[in-house]
């Protein structure tokens, strides 16, 4: 091929690694997209978490 990105034709994956490589386009922002996503659910699970209350409680 002259232009465009490679479109994994000539790797031939199996597995995660078909969705998630480093020599396609569509492998790269699929490992992009995973780790945001991780990211923001470490996130969202902490501040989302509730609240631990003492254990003695003033009066």
């Amino acid at each position: 091929r002259m232009a465009g990105h490679d479109a994994g034709n000539q790797h031939q994956f199996t597995g995660l690694a078909k969705h998630f490589n480093s020599y396609t386009i569509v492998g790269r922002r699929n490992c992009v997209l995973a780790t945001y996503a991780s990211l923001a659910a470490i996130f969202l699970f902490f501040k989302l978490k509730p609240k631990k209350k003492p254990a003695v409680t003033e009066k």
